[in-house]
């Protein structure tokens, strides 16, 4: 028996929706594989060269651990969008070989941490040794990094800021950004800080741009640096070392 013309009208409209919604998953496949920036050669074969740090490529993503023994404290560090993972090696480098901090650096679905589900969990199973855990990410990854925060021991944020409410979590936070950021300007961290606990450590590194809290090259949109690569390093060592001294 013939279909009814509703019927037909109904098949059709369910094809055709079933076909936006493909060419809509496709496009974004696509669009996030595009544009990718990558690390800068020279920052991470100097890093990977580095006698006191060891880097592993872990299922659970890029591990970096001190060179001469175990640590107790990790970070789960989320790349901002479409950024590749080892573009924040060479920044994050002093973390493991000075302070003795292990480094888990997530790989996101399609490059954008927004699409990956995965819990906290999934990271600090690189390092089941380590009891204690920071997690922090940058830019848009660190706003992921806000909503894995409460089964973490302390949130860093680099050049990030929330978008989910941790005000009464009492949670450690350091926050890191930079005077020349053109994409989260010193404003735009301003207007988020009632998001954060009332002790949070807001940090504004003089010179840093947006691109500076990695090692991936100059980034659209984003202002002018003029803070070496070097004094970068040491200052966001020096932060993050002390956020883990202080969690013991």
């Amino acid at each position: 028996m013939p279909r009814s013309r509703p019927k037909r009208i109904l098949v059709r409209v369910l094809w055709s929706l079933a076909a936006v919604i493909m060419l809509l998953v496709v496009g974004v496949v696509i669009w996030s594989q595009v544009g990718v920036m990558g690390a800068e050669p020279d920052p991470l074969a100097q890093a990977e060269k580095n006698p006191s740090l060891t880097v592993d490529q872990a299922p659970e993503g890029i591990v970096l651990s001190p060179a001469d023994g175990e640590s107790t404290v990790g970070l789960v560090f989320i790349p901002g969008a479409k950024v590749q993972p080892e573009g924040y090696i060479s920044t994050l480098q002093g973390l493991a070989a000075e302070d003795g901090i292990t480094v888990v650096i997530t790989r996101p679905w399609l490059n954008l941490a927004f699409f990956d589900p995965r819990g906290l969990d999934a990271f600090t199973s690189a390092a089941p040794g380590v009891s204690t855990w920071i997690v922090g990410g940058h830019s848009l990854g660190g706003v992921r990094a806000c909503q894995l925060a409460p089964d973490a021991d302390a949130l860093a944020l680099f050049a990030s800021y929330c978008a989910n409410d941790l005000s009464d979590s009492g949670r450690p936070v350091l926050s890191p950004s930079g005077s020349k950021d053109g994409l989260s300007t010193p404003q735009k961290i301003a207007d988020a800080r009632d998001l954060l606990p009332e002790g949070a450590e807001l940090i504004e590194i003089d010179g840093a741009s947006h691109a500076s809290f990695g090692a991936y090259g100059p980034q659209a949109g984003d202002g002018i640096p003029s803070i070496s690569d070097d004094d970068m390093r040491a200052q966001i060592t020096e932060a993050v070392g002390a956020l883990a001294a202080a969690l013991g």
